[in-house]
């Protein structure tokens, strides 16, 4: 007999969403994928709506039919992108339990996901740096650290579009006279195969390529920076010391920075572990949080979010165990924590 639903998870990026829903022994009945979260361009109530297409996916693969007035789930657990503050996490709870999927609703930013996937306890921080850069801490004790995280507004300087964006300025400005020589002047506009970076601006401004396309220049920024680019590699060491001043303020927060705790790294900048980078990361964590055990996080993030809601239900360790393993993971202390 199979067992009976438990968990509802969710984890809603700006450009993905990932359901499972997981039985009460951490097996995964049914998932289900889909598009964006974008809470704050259509609002709450039009974003929670989108996901049920794809919760009604996860159910039907699952082989579970909703029935009116009744869960699908003991609990729901959603980690979502654009819930920064936790006004917005709030509101966005409210218009997902108003769905009626669950006994019981917990709404976070997608960031703690994160940190549960990389920890085998709520217990440390995680930096995810894909798009745009955010830090969160947590104990187990409910206790937690949080940045807005709302752009430069809030003092956030980074990730994918960040990079890009700095990567452009310093080109242009090679180009052109208003700043020293740097070779991004020649491998971004060739990464298009634009023979200069008027060429580029112009491409941009007049829309002749996609703004989002702007995310393709990081890759390139950091293939320049390890060629030996003087200006590209100034910038991926300050990304750098981004991220580990935002690890150790959360440590610092939690009263984990002389300790030894978890600094988890994820999303799509971090995930691919670019020496540089990741030289730079280590050798500033080692400095000012000499105990932080060091993991970068590749799993899926809606593995995060299960957890979350395991945590929620009381589950025993087994059952988180079998649901890691199903992800293709192992306890996080079986992964090598720090690199070598």
């Amino acid at each position: 007999m199979t067992p009976q639903p438990l968990v509802l998870a969710v984890d809603a990026g700006n450009s993905k969403t990932d359901v499972a829903i997981v039985a009460a022994d951490g097996s995964v009945l049914g998932t289900a994928r889909g598009g964006g979260f974008e809470p704050h361009i259509t609002g709450a109530e039009a974003a929670v709506g989108a996901l049920a297409f794809i919760v009604a996916d996860a159910a039907e693969a699952a082989g579970l039919s909703a029935a009116p007035g009744v869960p699908l789930v003991e609990h729901v657990s959603a980690c979502l992108a654009n819930a920064d503050l936790p006004a917005e996490e709030r509101e966005l709870e409210l218009a997902v339990d108003a769905r009626g999927w669950g006994r019981s609703t917990r709404v976070a930013n997608d960031t703690f996901g994160l940190l549960r996937a990389g920890v085998d306890e709520p217990r440390g921080v995680a930096v995810v740096c894909g798009a745009g850069i955010n830090c969160a801490g947590m104990l187990p004790d409910g206790r937690t650290a949080r940045f807005p995280a709302v752009g430069r507004i809030s003092g956030d300087w980074g990730g994918g579009y960040g990079l890009a964006e700095e990567a452009l300025w310093w080109a242009a400005r090679a180009e052109d006279g208003r700043g020293g020589p740097t070779a991004l002047a020649q491998t971004l506009p060739a990464h298009f195969g634009l023979p200069s970076m008027y060429a580029l601006i112009e491409a941009l401004h007049l829309g002749h390529l996609a703004v989002h396309r702007k995310y393709e220049l990081a890759p390139v920024l950091f293939a320049t920076a390890e060629a030996g680019d003087p200006v590209a590699r100034a910038i991926v060491i300050r990304q750098a010391e981004e991220v580990v001043a935002l690890a150790c303020v959360a440590l610092e927060r939690l009263d984990l920075l002389g300790e030894e705790a978890d600094v988890v790294l994820g999303g799509g900048v971090l995930a691919a572990r670019h020496p540089l980078l990741m030289d730079a990361i280590t050798e500033g964590l080692g400095a000012r949080a000499p105990k932080a055990l060091i993991g970068v996080v590749t799993a899926p993030p809606v593995l995060g979010a299960a957890l979350l809601g395991l945590d929620h239900t009381g589950a025993a360790h087994e059952v988180h165990v079998r649901l890691r393993a199903h992800y293709g993971t192992g306890e996080p202390q079986e992964r090598a924590m720090r690199e070598d």
